[in-house]
């Protein structure tokens, strides 16, 4: 067999993995899309929340979650602060403020959908976090 037919050889078997790895992918982007739809956790449980059982309940942490929404509605304080205050990154604060967990729901694909667990902030006092956030040009 010369050069040019093992190349053809390995261009196929490496068509082929690439196949199987597609199908894996949507095999596993489709699970993770009924799960969302039946209100369950697609990954890890965000902070405030636990898994137990594979659904998502409130931690001892919980608490803190509407705390963070609160000081940030009712204050001036920067985001950079208000990070420190509690221990996460300006990415990570900014993750907490934006997280559709925390009203009950689940988000995959951009597509909100109803959660099975219960909500650790108000829709009310969510939105007006989203409107804060959008008003001090905060972005993702």
């Amino acid at each position: 067999m010369n050069e040019n037919e093992e190349l053809k050889k390995e261009n196929e078997k490496l068509k082929r993995e690439i196949e199987l790895l597609r199908f894996e992918k949507e095999k596993l982007k489709k699970g993770m899309e009924s799960r969302a739809k039946s209100g369950h956790a697609v990954s890890r449980a965000p902070f405030g929340y636990k898994i137990v059982e594979g659904l998502l309940e409130k931690s001892e942490s919980s608490p803190i979650v509407e705390n963070i929404f609160l000081d940030f509605q009712d204050t001036n304080i920067s985001l950079n602060k208000l990070a420190k205050k509690y221990g996460f990154s300006v990415n990570g604060i900014k993750k907490v403020l934006r997280n559709f967990t925390y009203l009950g729901k689940i988000k995959f694909d951009g597509v909100v959908h109803d959660g099975n667990h219960d909500p650790l902030v108000s829709s009310t006092l969510f939105n007006h976090v989203q409107d804060k956030l959008e008003r001090n040009g905060i972005k993702k």
